[in-house]
């Protein structure tokens, strides 16, 4: 990370030096480590361009974990969206270097549907045969829960985390054109412009994430992988990172199972960084459903020195199940909200492309102050605080190692605002440094065509309401799976994030 210069006035200038911490291990985190390089991807067509280089240059294994894995994509689609598929690639890869392990491990269930489709059958088949790449299913976790982390770990050294899935549906460009013809899915069926992020780090942090990617793969498989040296410098020599020499910290969720203990380290996270805003949140989010983390917001808002809440989300949830579930859940929390003293600070936008189509926030990103980036696989919902497992990884600038990141946060924040508004960064750098406020800023660039636009919030149906309202769908823990209604739903959890505000008012003061 080189030497920055200082933000002028009226920027969010909370430097590092001045503020304790968010992140704290043991407490939000399970292990902080030195990452000698990181950067953040945006969007899909750079990350698959990335990982066939990563995965190229890997010298010893190629571990990828993910939620979904669709082998017949391409990762870099020609204008028909055809191309060498990602099941080829892999193939050529095992054929060039046999000693190179590939690993791959998915979701079980939501791969069991793949198992019906012949070609990607076909392609497991042959990975088989060439005994260099393994496809596992994961199932290890309770029932309705998932396993939902998009980690990949190249020679155990360097990793990628994120939000991204290398499966369908996922491939676009920062342009998000109007029908841009290469997002067509393998079966000629073209989809929705997508927005994504994701984050690239080398050294210890990569170490870190290949023992959390080792262990989740002895756990689904109940095979160890085998040891691996490590030591090799893999980062492609055309990427300039974002920060070098920084330290991350790297945040998990994970239902109790099989003797292993539950984990909600992805929750305390967002309730820190809820409690220590001084001005702002950014968030990028595919969902807005916690009623505890809706709650904490709430709690921040009634308060007189406020901080703003800006969220950049899809317009309605994906699939039929997850809009009654979710969309149903964002009104009713974002309306009582609304009810606080500053209200009007949290504000929920749409981006649309340049014809005015929404495009698909699937991104899971949020900074605060412009001193923490957090980019990972978790979205702020209450499967993933505690059902699902997730990994997120977070740069505090309040970490000695990370003094002096806030430049180079704050650029990051104003490419991402950038890249929804259709406007130059330069441009809202000007505009938040001329008021002080993101809300302020965004109002005053945003227009027709690409652009954002406020979330139209569309009053739930009855049976939207009543899914929501006892959190069907979206349970807080596994247990709640199988409680009655007495015992769960949005009111409890609201009241529950409430009470966590009240007891945490002196983390606030602190500085956090």
């Amino acid at each position: 990370m080189s030497a920055q210069p200082s933000p002028p006035p009226g920027v969010s200038a909370a430097m590092g030096s001045d503020l304790e911490p968010i992140v704290v291990e043991g407490r939000n985190c399970w292990r902080i480590e030195r990452a000698e390089k990181a950067r953040m991807i945006v969007d899909a067509a750079d990350y698959f361009k990335l990982l066939k280089e990563l995965m190229a240059g890997a010298k010893e294994r190629i571990l990828l974990i993910g939620w979904d894995f669709d082998p017949r994509i391409a990762l870099e689609p020609d204008a028909d969206g055809k191309g060498e598929s990602l099941g080829h690639y892999l193939l050529a890869l095992a054929r060039a270097k046999p000693d190179r392990d590939i690993d791959i491990l998915r979701w079980n269930f939501g791969g069991l549907k793949h198992l019906l489709v012949p070609r990607i059958v076909a392609m497991i088949l042959r990975w088989k045969a060439t005994r260099s790449i393994s496809f596992r299913l994961d199932g290890a976790h309770p029932a309705g829960c998932s396993h939902h982390q998009k980690v990949a770990v190249f020679d155990d050294h360097l990793a990628v985390c994120g939000g991204i899935d290398v499966a369908a549906s996922r491939w676009d460009t920062r342009g998000h054109r109007d029908g841009d013809t290469r997002r067509t899915n393998p079966d000629g069926k073209t989809y929705m412009p997508w927005h994504d992020s994701t984050m690239i780090l080398a050294g210890d942090v990569g170490r870190a994430l290949a023992e959390l990617g080792n262990e989740r793969w002895q756990r689904a498989t109940k095979k160890a992988l085998r040891d691996v040296e490590g030591d090799g410098e893999t980062w492609p020599d055309t990427l300039d990172p974002d920060f070098t020499n920084v330290d991350v910290a790297i945040s998990r969720s994970r239902a109790e199972y099989d003797g292993y203990p539950e984990v909600r380290e992805i929750e305390q996270l967002y309730l820190d960084m809820i409690a220590a805003a001084k001005r702002f949140i950014y968030f990028e989010n595919q969902y807005f459903t916690s009623g505890k983390i809706a709650a904490a917001i709430a709690a921040r808002l009634d308060e007189d020195d406020a901080p703003e809440f800006v969220m950049v989300m899809p317009k309605t949830a994906d699939g039929w199940l997850e809009q009654m579930a979710m969309d149903a859940a964002r009104v009713k929390l974002v309306r009582s909200i609304a009810k606080a003293k500053h209200g009007d600070r949290l504000r929920i936008y749409v981006p649309h492309t340049a014809g005015g189509d929404p495009i698909y926030v699937h991104a899971k990103t949020a900074i605060v102050d412009d001193r923490l980036l957090r980019v990972g696989s978790s979205n702020m919902n209450n499967r993933s605080m505690g059902l699902d497992s997730e990994c997120d990884v977070t740069i505090d600038a309040a970490l000695p190692a990370n003094h002096g990141a806030e430049p180079v946060i704050r650029k990051l924040r104003e490419s991402l605002m950038a890249e929804h508004l259709g406007v130059d960064p330069a441009e809202v750098a000007r505009a938040f440094d001329a008021s002080g406020s993101l809300i302020a800023a965004i109002e005053a660039l945003r227009g027709p065509g690409r652009s954002l636009e406020l979330l139209d919030l569309v009053a739930p149906g009855p049976m939207d309401d009543f899914i929501a309202d006892n959190e069907l769908l979206d349970p807080t823990s596994p247990d709640a799976m199988f409680e009655s209604f007495a015992g769960r739903g949005l009111k409890k959890s609201w009241r529950r994030g409430k009470s966590w505000m009240k007891r945490h008012r002196p983390f606030r003061r602190r500085g956090r």
